[in-house]
């Protein structure tokens, strides 16, 4: 099983189509870092817009305050960028780009941050990458050599037929991340007051959620103090609604 699934990845580097998408991939990633890594150079706030009391809003303040680490960060994710767009530098780029953009993952989700579905792309895209390079990683993971890789690998030539299957996968896999960041948390700060107090018009519990809002973007409270006061006031909440129940 291990064996073709080698071949598969040595083959899809003789079709366009992939070689398209892992284009794509590098290009939109070195985009992302180039302005996320530029604003940090600039001496600017990452993500201005976002409200001081949001949780992640918090972390961009402090972050902003470090200085010259500030500063460094911004150049390391610029020279991750510029590795990733020169073809002969894209596998350095893509190991580079991997552990940051798993720190950003965590970081994300750990807050509920409502970019925690563009970072999961973007780190999948990473995982492309990586993948799309796996000849070239094997003697840095220690695979072993196989003796008779020559023999058991085909003679690859270049095809312009269009993967439809994996193709799918990818936006199974996109619509799976969208519909599981829908339903994985019962309440978030949103990116801004307005989001947050306009999500508790669907809430089983609006009036917890409310004063989660209030917890977050009035009072500036950090998120796991606002998550333990919800928790309370929705099973409050909760109760008084099975009292009035006939």
């Amino acid at each position: 099983m291990w064996n073709k699934l080698e071949q598969y990845i040595i083959g899809i580097r003789y079709n366009r189509w992939y070689r398209y998408f892992a284009i794509f991939c590098r290009i939109t990633l070195a985009v992302a870092f180039a302005i996320s890594g530029w604003v940090k150079i600039s001496g600017e706030r990452f993500a201005a817009g976002l409200s001081s009391n949001h949780p992640l809003g918090h972390y961009f303040d402090a972050l902003l305050d470090t200085g010259f680490y500030y500063t460094f960060i911004g150049i390391g994710q610029v020279i991750v960028a510029i590795l990733l767009l020169i073809p002969r530098t894209a596998l350095l780029g893509a190991i580079a780009s991997f552990p940051i953009m798993i720190n950003i993952f965590v970081l994300t989700y750990s807050i509920r941050f409502e970019g925690t579905r563009i970072v999961t792309f973007m780190l999948l895209a990473n995982l492309f990458l990586l993948v799309w390079d796996f000849q070239r990683l094997k003697p840095i993971l220690a695979f072993q050599q196989r003796k008779n890789d020559q023999q058991t690998n085909p003679n690859y030539s270049s095809t312009h037929s269009f993967p439809y299957v994996f193709f799918t996968c990818v936006l199974l896999t996109l619509a799976t991340v969208i519909g599981v960041n829908q339903i994985m948390y019962d309440i978030r700060p949103g990116n801004s007051p307005e989001e947050c107090w306009n999500g508790c018009r669907d809430s089983t519990t609006p009036k917890a959620s409310k004063e989660f809002c209030d917890c977050i973007y009035t009072q500036g409270h950090n998120l796991r103090t606002c998550l333990d006061e919800f928790e309370k006031a929705k099973a409050i909440e909760l109760g008084a609604d099975r009292k009035s129940l006939p």
